[in-house]
């Protein structure tokens, strides 16, 4: 019997966890180091998914685990309203590197927090209540984060935050407004969406909240220009513009931020996974202009954790290691190999539709035919079963679609980037026979 197998451990687990996203993967994992992680029976399995899209540098980085251990001993956490050096020079930091006059920076612990912080202030600034997001967005489960999420988990908790409205996500391969010739037309969805959005506002829109790339949503990447054309629809309405970069921040997309391609500075920045690389910590940024307004206001966003020492020294020294060792360039010249990779697969099976998104963040798009673009649920499901089985954690996304989001550690070698190719051929191979 395999030690994955173990009855005492699962009994024990189904006894006791609160399910909260599906079912259990059936093997129980005992320590990971680098880009790998090794299960009961000591099997390598090769982490594609970065943990949780988190672990960019790894798992056990020996230098965050040294922080890790030298501020557990000395500086773990403290209440709330004192500070502390890593918090302020954390602070500064991605003041200095972020895009634009983001000079303000409130540290929490998770991409829920940050974009409900982010949410909360946009509101109490504007004195308005009305958000907008994307149709496949995932910005976080608690109430504010919740009602601008639309790829999946609304039904079933009642009614989202008054004045929750959707615009059409951009999906350069599924949009309804693709025409015969396969010609997206971005400009009319957008002001089709807006037309809509402007029809059911009572007049109090806030602001707009997108990630530069919908992970989530099944890697949909804007086409370029689309990001600057919705800043210019927010600006006309007096909306704040706020991105989500909980996934794309610091590197992955081989710029240290993904909007530094469309040229566009949101009115607030969130981070999260990628800053504290596995780590919970989170971050939201914004104007000097905009803090100072909602501080007059009295905002409130007190947290238990927030402004910890602990992982805010662990988000320096995660940034210190990704500029150091120029990972965002490295993102984007393994990114340039995988995808390549992944389009030779594509010759290959025809039930590959599209293959997109940058740096080691992309999307595979599994289809039950090419031409009618029909997602594949099913078949992806047990392509992920096979890898798994083969040796490598793979990551699904929700909604009913059949694409994988592919986002391993900016840490991974060449190698393990062909190794991670060959297991894909290889489930595909026996997922369709």
């Amino acid at each position: 019997m395999s030690n994955n197998d173990d009855p005492q451990f699962w009994e024990k687990a189904r006894a006791h966890l609160v399910r909260y996203g599906g079912a259990f993967a059936p093997l129980i994992v005992e320590r990971a180091a680098g880009n790998w992680f090794v299960d009961a029976d000591g099997r390598r399995i090769l982490d594609f998914t970065s943990g949780q899209m988190s672990a960019v540098l790894g798992h056990s980085h020996p230098e965050i685990v040294a922080v890790a251990r030298h501020y557990m001993g000395e500086l773990d956490h403290l209440y709330s309203s004192i500070l502390s050096r890593p918090v302020v020079d954390l602070a500064a930091l991605l003041a200095r590197l972020s895009p634009g006059k983001l000079d303000r920076v409130l540290l929490v612990s998770t991409g829920g927090e940050s974009n409900e912080a982010a949410l909360r202030m946009a509101k109490l600034v504007t004195g308005r209540h009305e958000m907008v997001a994307m149709s496949r967005s995932w910005h976080g489960v608690t109430g504010g984060a919740a009602s601008a999420t639309y790829s999946s988990g609304r039904r079933g908790y009642g009614p989202p935050a008054p004045g929750s409205f959707v615009l059409p996500a951009p999906d350069t391969y599924r949009s309804r407004f693709i025409d015969v010739h396969g010609v997206y037309d971005w400009k009319a969805e957008m002001a089709f969406g807006f037309e809509l959005i402007d029809r059911q506002s009572s007049g109090a829109l806030a602001a707009c909240i997108i990630e530069p790339i919908l992970s989530s949503g099944g890697v949909l990447e804007p086409p370029e220009g689309y990001i600057a054309a919705l800043a210019g629809e927010c600006r006309a309405r007096g909306m704040q513009l706020i991105f989500d970069e909980a996934q794309t921040g610091l590197g992955r997309t081989g710029t240290l931020f993904a909007c530094e391609r469309d040229g566009v500075v949101p009115d607030y920045l969130t981070l999260s996974k990628t800053l504290g690389a596995g780590l919970p910590l989170a971050a939201m940024l914004t104007t000097s202009e905009i803090e100072e307004v909602a501080a007059e206001r009295g905002y409130l966003f007190y947290t238990t954790h927030a402004s910890d020492p602990l992982p805010a020294a662990v988000g320096l020294k995660v940034i210190e290691i990704i500029l150091r060792d120029r990972l965002a360039e490295r993102g984007a010249m393994l990114g340039e190999r995988l995808k390549s990779g992944l389009c030779a697969l594509q010759q290959r099976y025809e039930c590959i539709g599209d293959i997109r998104g940058r740096g080691l963040l992309l999307g595979l798009d599994l289809v039950k035919d090419r031409r009618s673009r029909v997602a594949d649920p099913d078949l992806a499901q047990r392509v992920a079963r096979e890898c798994l089985a083969l040796g490598m954690m793979t990551s699904v996304v929700r909604g009913g679609f059949g694409i994988f989001r592919i986002a391993p550690p900016l840490t991974i070698e060449p190698a393990e980037i062909d190794l991670g190719l060959e297991i894909f051929d290889r489930a595909l191979s026996k997922a369709l026979h």
